[in-house]
């Protein structure tokens, strides 16, 4: 299988303790977003892009049978900026596909 090139999407992967720390950084912004507080907020799924810095199309478990798709980009390090939530997706399924933004 040929690597991936900048500035393509990945495969879907499963969640790492990484990816979940940061939706956990953006769980609020999620909320606020959609005027919900969520029983849960597990990150199930991801895909990310590399770009000038990273961005991520990650599946999020909500609680029961919801889930939510995150569109987020994180700077490189040396901007400082941190990670932004740039759109949140309601009413997806566990079976949903991450379609990127």
């Amino acid at each position: 299988m040929a690597d991936k090139k900048f500035g393509e999407w990945s495969n879907t992967k499963d969640a790492t303790p990484e990816i979940q720390k940061i939706c956990d950084e953006v769980q609020r912004l999620a909320e606020a977003n959609t005027m919900k507080k969520y029983e849960d907020f597990l990150t199930v799924k991801y895909r990310n892009q590399i770009v000038s810095g990273t961005k991520y199309a990650v599946k999020v478990h909500v609680g029961g049978p919801s889930y939510i798709h995150l569109d987020l980009f994180q700077s490189l390090p040396n901007n400082g900026e941190g990670i932004k939530l740039i759109k949140v997706e309601e009413n997806h399924t566990k079976d949903d596909p991450i379609n990127p933004f």
